[in-house]
């Protein structure tokens, strides 16, 4: 029996689309064959160093994480030593004080911990007239590149201070000079010193304007412009820039600055 157009059209369309969805059907196997063939080669071929890599991430990670939480013990433990020194020469315990801030003064130290057990440390064996270690800490502090430079500046100050006696005027001046000026915020410590190794070198010339420079300084601490003003006036520069502002204070029964 003879199929009629419209039947012969749907065997047709049937026969297309069993055709299609075998033709999908076997892409797929294809593509996945294909990607297992690549994945397997990539195993094969990069297997080994993948899982090394995989390996030395995982003890990244561990040796990390052991190294953060070392650094976190010890900086508490650091921290706590610290304190302890601090409770010790603040009950005037000195020397007990310099044997806990002895243990912080290492390399190994962080800078946040070694510098104010330095000081401290530098401190107390001031204290017990030691001027040698006390000397040789403070140096130490100004030397270290992993401290804030004020401090390292501060340090450097009162290792002159405690050495003064021993030194060379000059070599106070080379020190000092580059941190007794306006602005700096040991302007009034290093310029002290620095004026009195110009006096002690007969330069007068230089020592007065430096002392009045440091009086003018409304930074500065009271007592610091007070006995600047005297060694300025000591030595023939005035200090004052106001007179008549002085005048008034006095007449209105306040006390003369020294």
């Amino acid at each position: 029996m003879a199929l009629s157009p419209a039947n012969s059209s749907k065997s047709i369309e049937k026969a297309e689309l069993r055709q299609r969805a075998q033709e999908d059907v076997f892409r797929r196997e294809v593509d996945e064959a294909v990607r297992q063939d690549t994945i397997s080669g990539f195993l094969r071929k990069w297997g080994k160093l993948l899982i090394v890599a995989i390996v030395l991430l995982l003890a990244a990670l561990g040796a990390w994480a052991w190294w953060h939480h070392k650094t976190t013990t010890e900086a508490e433990a650091d921290a706590v030593e610290l304190t302890l020194a601090i409770d010790q020469l603040e009950a005037g315990n000195l020397q007990a004080a310099a044997e806990k801030a002895s243990g912080l003064t290492g390399a190994d130290t962080p800078a946040a911990y070694r510098a104010p057990a330095q000081f401290l440390a530098a401190a107390a064996a001031q204290e017990e007239g030691n001027a040698e270690e006390a000397i040789r800490l403070f140096d130490a502090v100004a030397n270290d590149d992993d401290i804030p430079q004020p401090f390292r500046d501060l340090a450097a100050i009162r290792a002159v201070s405690v050495n003064y006696d021993e030194m060379d005027p000059q070599q106070v001046i080379d020190r000092l000079k580059p941190l007794a000026v306006p602005g700096n915020p040991w302007f009034g410590s290093a310029g002290e010193m620095v004026g009195l190794a110009y006096v002690e070198q007969g330069k007068a010339d230089l020592a007065g304007p430096l002392f009045a420079e440091i009086a003018r300084d409304e930074e500065q601490p009271e007592t610091v412009r007070a006995r600047a003003r005297q060694l300025a006036g000591l030595f023939g520069t005035d200090a004052v820039d106001d007179a008549q502002a002085i005048v008034d204070q006095i007449a209105s029964g306040g006390a003369a600055p020294q």
